[in-house]
């Protein structure tokens, strides 16, 4: 299955497939399900890419959703495709000084979201996680999918040069652990800190499969031990 990739050739997420919108649809939900209301609230995705989570936030809640990407090309497809449901969409770095001070003008917001995001921020994670924990509202909430690093895919893609090399990764992203991500969220100063694993349904499944992986998948979730090689982790904190 093709990949998609950014301005400078790194591969940041794949091309639309039938499997693809499902699971991007049910991360959703997940994500939605972790809002306390859908009612006059502030949203922003960080790493939106070319836009499709925002514009599903922005068909059920009430209120404003932000969306940035530091590529482009992305936003601009983004733009090209959802403005029209009122996401507003930025070229925008929030670990850069000038457009954190511009997104603190534009917030405070009442959640953050990300599917695949923080992982890409690896090596600068303390700051990133700092810097969102700025533009929330107190009690507010990062939410956030991230590649499981005890999934055997991902280990292989993130852990294996070759794997690396062929699948395009940028030098500093690497997956992370349950343990690894609550440390840094402790330390960043969120409470209430959950933190699953989730979801086995892959993007390239072919569709006669997409009902029976997801079915599957979600007995797996269930089990000790076995859920631990799900594909993602999925992240929910809060603000102090």
């Amino acid at each position: 299955m093709g990949s998609i990739k950014d301005d400078r050739g790194y591969n940041q997420g794949f091309k639309d497939s039938p499997a693809l919108r499902i699971r991007t649809g049910r991360r959703g939900e997940s994500i939605l399900k972790e809002f306390r209301n859908l009612e006059s609230i502030k949203v922003l995705e960080i790493g939106c890419g070319t836009g499709e989570l925002a514009s599903r936030l922005a068909k059920k809640i009430r209120g404003q959703v932000m969306a940035i990407d530091i590529c482009r090309p992305f936003i601009e497809e983004a733009k090209k495709n959802f403005s029209s449901l009122g996401v507003i969409y930025e070229v925008k770095d929030f670990n850069k000084e000038d457009d954190l001070k511009w997104l603190q003008q534009q917030g405070p917001f009442d959640y953050i979201v990300g599917d695949g995001i923080l992982h890409h921020l690896y090596d600068k994670l303390d700051l990133a996680l700092e810097n969102l924990n700025l533009l929330l509202k107190k009690d507010g909430r990062i939410i956030f999918w991230e590649p499981n690093i005890l999934n055997p895919y991902c280990f292989l893609l993130f852990k294996v040069s070759y794997f690396r090399k062929l699948g395009r990764l940028e030098p500093q992203e690497m997956a992370f652990g349950k343990r690894f991500i609550d440390r840094k969220l402790k330390k960043a100063g969120f409470d209430d800190r959950q933190i699953s694993y989730r979801d086995f349904l892959l993007p390239n499944t072919p569709k006669s499969l997409i009902n029976s992986a997801i079915f599957a998948g979600n007995l797996i979730e269930k089990v000790s031990l076995l859920n631990l090689l799900s594909q993602s982790l999925f992240i929910s904190a809060r603000k102090k």
